[in-house]
């Protein structure tokens, strides 16, 4: 039996070659498949149960790849055993193509011999089970390749970007520091603060006239002015901490001062 074939995959080569060899992605695409396991980098061992015309079996084989061309193709041996009804022996070579449009044009041929009471089932009968099994593979396969980058990979992605550019600042002997969550004092609202001041003079006033005496205004205007002193002091600190806090290595400093001083004429 002989076969020919082309399918699209809405995905970059790159991609599809990764995918060839990925047992956990074959598995969901071979129709029938109960097992497949990596046993080197050119061996899989897989069990699947298929059904051609009347007879059915569970079929345990060896897939090894040969001719391998990353990314452009390989050839895959399939060698599998049915019991009673016999046994199967196919080479498919496989070619990847860049399809102009961010895809991949995937051909085969496929040349397979059966043996047992699989033969005498006829040609036409193992042909068109053959085309229809490759024909739910590849469409399963297109469907996983092809389909988006998932959320949890792009967070992936980004918090490994995230990650190389914190080790690239502590090479250079930077750190920052997160401001702190909104709504917190530390963040120093400017509405917050100017009322603050309002009520630390108005305190000072009123405890300045509740004192009896002749230096009561005067007592009050201290204390006022006290307050106010405090309150802007609080008021600068919470700005201050509002805003990312840059850190130089003291090693680092010193070097970019020596090396200012070399430059200097």
């Amino acid at each position: 039996m002989q076969m020919t074939g082309r399918e699209r995959i809405p995905a970059p080569r790159r991609r599809v070659w990764d995918a060839l060899y990925d047992p956990d992605i074959l598995r969901q695409c071979i129709p029938g498949c109960r097992s497949l396991a990596k046993e080197s980098a050119e061996r899989m061992r897989a069990t699947a149960d298929i059904k051609i015309g009347p007879i059915g079996a569970r079929f345990n084989g060896m897939l090894t790849l040969s001719d391998v061309d990353a990314p452009n193709g390989y050839t895959l041996t399939i060698e599998a055993q049915g019991g009673t009804v016999g046994s199967i022996r196919s080479g498919a070579k496989v070619r990847l193509a860049d399809d102009g449009a961010g895809g991949t044009a995937l051909s085969y041929e496929v040349d397979a011999q059966v043996s047992g009471r699989l033969a005498q089932l006829g040609g036409p009968l193992i042909d068109a089970t053959a085309r229809q099994l490759a024909g739910r593979f590849f469409r399963q396969f297109g469907a996983i390749v092809g389909r988006p980058t998932t959320a949890p990979e792009a967070a992936a992605s980004t918090a490994a970007a995230v990650a190389s550019a914190a080790s690239a600042g502590a090479g250079l002997g930077i750190s920052t520091r997160e401001p702190r969550a909104h709504g917190l004092p530390s963040r120093g609202s400017p509405v917050a603060w100017m009322l603050g001041l309002v009520v630390a003079a108005l305190v000072g006033y009123l405890v300045g006239h509740a004192e009896r005496g002749g230096g009561s205004d005067w007592m009050g205007l201290a204390v006022g002015l006290l307050l106010l002193i405090v309150a802007a002091t609080a008021f600068e600190l919470g700005r201050r901490a509002a805003t990312p806090v840059v850190t130089l290595d003291a090693s680092l400093l010193a070097r970019l001062v020596q090396d200012a001083r070399d430059l200097e004429p």
